[in-house]
């Protein structure tokens, strides 16, 4: 698991700072309606459905809403909203992210993040000179990416793996030849 809604227990230390105020963490996103009446359907974040079920209210497009229900549905997931009662108000929610504010998140272990902790976290190198900020978390199938932005604004993706690039002490210690 290595999305910004549940725990990595293959990533580094838990142990971060609150970057910013309150966040939210997105969990979905409304890829269209399921049906006629008004049933959503959602590309996760998460593993599961029941990660985002758990929620009584979540955020639509910014818009604080009743989750009336979330469920497994093939690859991905269906939900009800309150107040969404029919297809035209489900597809008018369409590409709408799904959010949490993010201290209603169940607590990390040892070993577990959020993409959302990450992003806006310094990077420096193994001599602790400067070489960013995380600017998103990116994960293709094949693990973890930071997108590293540099004071120029050029960006790279580095892989987030033990020596590539290390959580410590609330920074990201990177080896800068994967900054190519």
């Amino acid at each position: 698991m290595s999305d910004s809604s549940v725990p990595d227990p293959s990533g580094p230390s838990a142990h971060l700072p609150q970057v910013g105020g309150a966040r939210r963490v997105a969990l979905a996103a409304v890829a269209g309606a399921h049906g006629v009446s008004g049933e959503l359907r959602l590309k996760l974040f998460t593993d599961t459905a029941e990660s985002l079920a758990q929620h009584a209210a979540v955020f639509v497009g910014g818009r604080e809403r009743r989750l009336l229900s979330a469920k497994a549905a093939g690859k991905g997931a269906t939900a009800r909203l309150e107040g969404v009662n029919d297809r035209a108000a489900a597809e008018s929610l369409r590409g709408s992210l799904i959010e949490v504010d993010r201290g209603s998140l169940p607590p990390l272990d040892e070993g577990e993040y959020y993409h959302a902790d990450l992003t806006g976290m310094p990077c420096i190198d193994l001599k602790g000179t400067a070489l960013g900020t995380i600017s998103a978390v990116e994960n293709f199938g094949a693990g973890d990416l930071l997108e590293v932005e540099d004071a120029a604004g050029k960006r790279a993706l580095v892989p987030f793996k033990p020596g590539i690039a290390d959580l410590e002490n609330g920074q990201v210690v990177i080896d800068p030849a994967f900054l190519a």
